[in-house]
């Protein structure tokens, strides 16, 4: 189809500018986290950061100031603990949540929403794609100390109460600017899936497309209208509502592998040569971005795709899904994704977003998120310590000490899941005090430290 605004007396561009609104003046500051660190200021933002790792305030400001560090925090998002997600910093995690069509039930939202908080997530994306979702998003919002992000593209047919196709570029616009109003910390824009990329993508083929919803969506606007990518065309207008409230962009990866088999192919990598450029125009713009990754990919293939990332954007922060290691696990995909994760996240790699056992099955339940989000907390802190971060160590040594000493409460305590960990131990309690079912009265500790005390130690039977 030919472009939607042929034989108009404006452009497809002068038309979208045309018809969009003028955005609110500002009420509470204009200056983004990356703008007062390279002004030379410590923002009371770096300084919780800088003490949540255990860092000088002065590491953070430069690393926000260079972009390897972005901080979101929303000016609006007064219930927010701020994280640094970037180079030298533990490794993030991230929970994703939202009311769907199918199953949209808020009640069983706030369930997700008080696991992920309990067990501590450092962010939690609503990605809620059915009906009106301003009102779950703010009360979200209003309650979280987790950073929020979304995705405003899922919200736009909702939203807008418009058919795909009769949404405009300008609409669009709209609908990041409402998110950023809410107090959103970070938005994915899929705005580097432009018509040079999918060229690619058309030429070169795949065995499972675009698996990426944002982006499926895009490319079906796109090849409705005959127009660019609104994100990209309009990028600089999406910039502005973000800095005006301090919101940190994701560039979404549109064009992530969907299976192992599309991993690292031309379409993957021309979208992430257009990220880098994006990257640059953000910060220049005043914009903390980070960047997306891929979905599925080989064991082997990891490492190299996040120093690729690393290289191409600039040292930006890197937000990767997985990866999935293999297309053959439904229902343990969170145990595929973690394997992939650990191995992310230890090349350089700082964000993880879960997944859980229902990946590619159905929508997740409570149960779901706290398997999900235990795996993803495991890969992220095996990663930090392969990555020497300060103080990744320290707990696992505590860990270690307490189980020396057979101190069952501090082994709870210490427990990434302290639940799952009591339960566990209590769902089968041991006839010999200071032991385990695992081994009982022939527990390697409890004979080590009977001797270390100079007790006589015989577990013969008469």
């Amino acid at each position: 189809m030919g472009n939607a605004n042929e034989g108009s007396s404006m452009t497809h561009h002068e038309a979208s500018r045309a018809a969009a609104p003028a955005a609110p003046p500002p009420t509470v500051r204009t200056v983004t986290q990356i703008d007062a660190a390279r002004a030379g200021t410590v923002t009371r933002e770096m300084e919780i950061v800088a003490q949540k790792e255990d860092r000088d305030p002065e590491f953070v400001r430069e690393g926000v100031a260079a972009g390897r560090i972005a901080i979101p925090a929303n000016i609006r998002h007064e219930s927010l603990s701020p994280e640094g997600v970037g180079a030298g910093l533990r490794t993030k995690v991230n929970v994703n949540l939202g009311i769907s069509g199918d199953l949209a039930c808020e009640a069983e939202e706030w369930k997700k929403v008080d696991v992920a908080l309990e067990l501590g997530a450092e962010a939690i994306m609503d990605l809620s794609n059915s009906g009106k979702t301003a009102a779950f998003r703010r009360a979200l919002i209003e309650k979280s100390p987790a950073m929020i992000g979304t995705v405003p593209m899922y919200d736009a047919i909702g939203y807008l109460e418009k058919p795909l196709i009769g949404i405009t570029a300008a609409d669009f616009l709209d609908v990041v600017r409402a998110h950023a109003e809410d107090g959103v910390d970070f938005v994915t824009i899929h705005a580097g899936m432009n018509r040079r990329v999918i060229e690619s993508f058309r030429e070169t083929g795949r065995l499972t497309n675009i698996v990426s919803r944002g982006g499926s969506l895009i490319f079906a606007w796109m090849e409705a209208t005959g127009n660019e990518n609104p994100f990209y065309e309009f990028y600089d207008e999406v910039l502005a509502i973000l800095h005006e409230h301090d919101v940190t962009i994701s560039l979404g990866d549109a064009l992530r592998p969907g299976s192992t088999y599309d991993a690292t192919d031309a379409a993957q990598i021309a979208e992430l040569v257009e990220m880098g450029k994006l990257t640059k125009r953000a910060w220049d713009a005043g914009v903390q971005v980070m960047v997306e990754g891929p979905g599925h990919m080989a064991l082997d293939e990891i490492a190299a795709n996040t120093k690729l990332e690393k290289r191409l954007c600039h040292d930006a922060p890197f937000y990767v899904l997985g990866p999935l290691v293999t297309d053959i696990a439904p229902g343990y995909d969170h145990v595929t994704a973690a394997i992939g994760g650990a191995v992310a996240a230890a090349s350089g790699a700082d964000f993880l977003c879960y997944v859980t056992p229902a990946e590619h099955l159905r929508l997740p339940d409570a149960a779901d998120v706290r398997e999900g989000l235990v795996a993803t907390k495991i890969a992220a802190h095996a990663a930090d310590i392969a990555k020497g971060v300060p103080g990744a160590r320290e707990r696992d040594d505590r860990m270690s000490d307490a189980r020396r000493r057979v101190a069952w409460d501090e082994m709870f305590d210490l427990a990434l899941d302290p639940v799952r960990a009591r339960s566990c131990f209590e769902s089968a309690p041991p006839s010999t005090d200071g032991t385990c079912t695992m081994c009982g009265e022939m527990c390697a500790m409890r004979t080590v430290n009977n001797i270390m005390d100079g007790l006589t130690v015989d577990l013969g039977k008469a």
